[in-house]
């Protein structure tokens, strides 16, 4: 599992745009910048659209005064669902929805999570991290079930 003081590893993401599927790398999207990340089990699950999200809209602001450049969601689901999750939940460019629709970098850092016993495969676990160029700096990894409270902006944000 990922640590604070280590770096993501490189991995690319399918966005769906106005203009079309573009791929946005993890140097791309981290290298220079301070950005909140967070992950979610799946798009238009309960916790993770009623709560989750929410949190980290409602917080945009205050992240971004603390010098975050960019807040991204990452989720596995793949971009068709994740740009349609986009408008249902009102992300309008406050979040960017990256798509990990193989679960290749939630298995990179080591947080998927079975969750075939409810239907829904491997997922990524519930988190939270603020990473500068690159590398983490704070990790939240949400412990119980159906919670986003370790992992919320608020948290985040009392950490920085």
């Amino acid at each position: 599992m990922i640590k604070v003081g280590e770096h993501l590893p490189e991995a690319e993401f399918p966005v769906k745009t106005a203009d079309g599927m573009v791929k946005r790398s993890v140097s791309e999207i981290f290298g220079g910048r301070k950005v909140a990340m967070f992950a979610v089990p799946g798009a238009f699950t309960g916790t993770c659209q009623n709560v989750h999200v929410p949190g980290f809209l409602k917080n945009a602001d205050a992240l971004k005064a603390k010098g975050v450049d960019e807040i991204v969601c990452v989720a596995v689901n793949d971009p068709f669902v994740l740009a349609a999750w986009a408008e249902v939940v009102g992300t309008n460019g406050t979040i960017t929805l990256l798509s990990d629709g193989n679960g290749t970098f939630t298995r990179a850092i080591g947080l998927s999570i079975d969750l075939s016993a409810g239907g829904l495969g491997e997922r990524s676990r519930r988190y939270a991290m603020l990473v500068e160029d690159g590398v983490v700096k704070q990790l939240n990894i949400e412990e119980a079930p159906g919670k986003a409270e370790a992992s919320s902006a608020e948290t985040l944000l009392s950490q920085m």
